[in-house]
């Protein structure tokens, strides 16, 4: 799989594509990133991308030309599945989402800024508009990692126990059950006792522990998100 992210602060981008997961990833050669200044793509001499918007309007917005200029290079060098653009008034990301694109072979990410982009290039090239979130961001770089992490570890083999994304919470519209290590029983620094690990949990029954995590997975689900059970 092949990820291009469309940026005007590249920075912000280019370590976090080397570290933890996503960069397990790239160095098992199961997807590469690839982070575009968009300001490489204008021909304004001071590289600017922006300008004031028609209609006495408040803010700047990212004009067609570099973005029409980066993204023509990048569909002319190979097919893309998905050209998409992160936006607060986008379709909310999720994990069925996430799981859908991870079977993409290549999509671009185009990160919004300012007031956004022009329109004309949701128009013309913007193939998916994605949200994170009911909030504003100062700029859709945050948005575009977050997307990114969510895709690339469940693509097979990125992750060393690959059952562990498949029984991430959301990925069958439950929270998931709690989890526990060692030690079996906790005590704080003040000496006080944190309880005991749930004795299904070391009987070594994997059947039971299966029904007692289904069963942790409902009662956390229907407390704390009882709009998924609607799902």
């Amino acid at each position: 799989m092949r990820i291009d992210i469309i940026t005007v602060i590249p920075e912000l981008l280019e370590n976090f594509t080397q570290e933890s997961i996503v960069g397990r990833g790239q160095k098992k050669g199961l997807v590469e990133i690839h982070v575009h200044n968009l300001r490489d793509y204008t021909t304004n001499r001071w590289r600017r991308v922006d300008d004031y918007p028609f209609g006495g309007f408040a803010g700047m917005v990212m004009q067609c030309e570099p973005i029409d200029r980066c993204i023509s290079k990048l569909t002319g060098e190979r097919h893309y599945d998905e050209i998409i653009f992160t936006t607060p008034d986008g379709r909310q990301f999720d994990q069925p989402m996430a799981n859908e694109l991870s079977l993409k072979e290549n999509i671009i990410i185009l990160c919004g800024h300012y007031k956004g982009i022009d329109y004309r290039v949701r128009e013309r090239l913007i193939t998916r508009e994605v949200s994170i979130g009911d909030f504003v961001l100062t700029g859709g770089e945050l948005a575009a990692a977050v997307m990114t992490d969510a895709i690339v570890r469940i693509i097979p083999g990125v992750i060393g126990d690959e059952q562990s994304a498949l029984s991430d919470s959301f990925q069958d519209n439950l929270l998931a059950a709690p989890v526990y290590t060692r030690p079996k029983e906790y005590i704080d620094v003040n000496g006080k006792s944190w309880g005991e690990v749930p004795e299904i949990l070391l009987s070594g029954h994997e059947a039971k522990i299966k029904e007692w995590e289904l069963e942790q997975s409902m009662q956390r689900t229907r407390r704390l998100r009882p709009d998924l059970l609607n799902k």
